[in-house]
């Protein structure tokens, strides 16, 4: 945390129970560090007994499918023929946000930032929301190549993706970067989807809790209980991005379960309860159905499968359980 974020937060009313978060968080990080120095199995941990969490139909958690176009389609034309397939397609069937369908689901649409705002106007009408891939945390000024979160809200931005695994790896985005963009977002009053995930090394050695958890921890450093209200979490096996490799969807739920076990130790299990975990990783018409029917599983961040409208609407419209 830069000395700005520490000044600023030394200011804030709740700012005992922050330390207290803070601390707990680092304790977790310690011993997660051990973890993975020792490359030792990380054994998932099994939520009985004393910590019961309930389903997301106990919970009401409202299903959450996400496209993210990354890099495509080539031009604005594309783009914008790809988001009429998808309301012609769809028609009324999106969530129409009104009290008889509170927990429809809900759909979001990641374009490339030059076409945005031709997209929101396409698919607005039908309930869909845009969101952006990426931003910086600064307002203003010499960062070339960047954008705000004030340049992509004044377009219709409700969400943004933080912490994505190609701009972990490809734009070396850190977990402090990735904190940093995760408190802009949500102080200037839009939606996080944060996404954390294990590489294939990590997966090999049994350590992708700790991975997880470890993101987890640092990604949300000083973003409050309250705030956590409008965030989703993606859970991403790195190795299964673009690759057509699907974590076997029981496993993934494991995977999912845990991170619930991660959020009522950083915050406490109202939030762990109500806040939805996404899968992300190769999401296709075929797997969508046994992935949904899992019931730590929340939605899907679709990429690939989201260039193609029908393929799309099909995840939209998974078969319920």
């Amino acid at each position: 945390m830069s000395g700005k974020d520490s000044a600023t937060h030394s200011k804030a009313p709740q700012q005992q129970k922050i330390d207290t978060s803070q601390i707990s968080r680092m304790k977790l990080s310690i011993t997660l560090l051990s973890t993975i120095s020792c490359a030792s199995a990380f054994s998932p941990v099994h939520h009985g007994g004393s910590r019961a969490f309930v389903t997301k139909l106990d919970a009401q958690r409202q299903p959450i499918m996400a496209g993210n176009w990354k890099m495509n389609p080539a031009t604005e034309d594309d783009a914008i023929k790809l988001a009429s397939d998808l309301t012609t397609l769809l028609g009324d069937e999106t969530c129409p946000m009104d009290e008889e369908n509170e927990f429809c689901t809900e759909v979001v649409i990641f374009p490339p930032h030059p076409f945005i705002s031709r997209v929101k106007d396409k698919v607005e009408d039908i309930g869909i929301t845009v969101g952006a891939q990426s931003v910086f945390f600064e307002d203003s000024g010499a960062y070339t190549g960047s954008v705000s979160t004030n340049m992509v809200k004044s377009v219709g931005c409700e969400y943004v993706l933080c912490g994505h695994s190609e701009r972990r790896t490809l734009f070396n985005d850190d977990d402090e970067a990735i904190n940093r963009k995760v408190k802009k977002v949500l102080d200037d009053g839009m939606r996080v989807v944060l996404c954390v995930g294990e590489t294939r090394e990590e997966y090999d050695l049994d350590i992708k809790n700790a991975v997880c958890a470890m993101q987890l921890s640092k990604d949300l450093f000083g973003v409050t209980k309250e705030q956590m209200k409008d965030v989703v979490i993606a859970y991403e096996p790195v190795w299964a991005i673009g690759t057509g490799l699907v974590c076997d969807a029981k496993a993934a739920n494991e995977v999912h379960a845990y991170l619930r076990t991660v959020l009522s130790d950083l915050y406490d299990d109202d939030v762990a309860q109500s806040v939805r975990i996404q899968y992300g990783g190769s999401v296709t018409p075929e797997s969508v159905d046994e992935l949904m029917a899992q019931p730590e599983i929340d939605g899907c961040l679709v990429g690939g499968a989201s260039l193609v409208a029908e393929k799309f609407g099909r995840i939209i419209n998974f078969q319920k359980a």
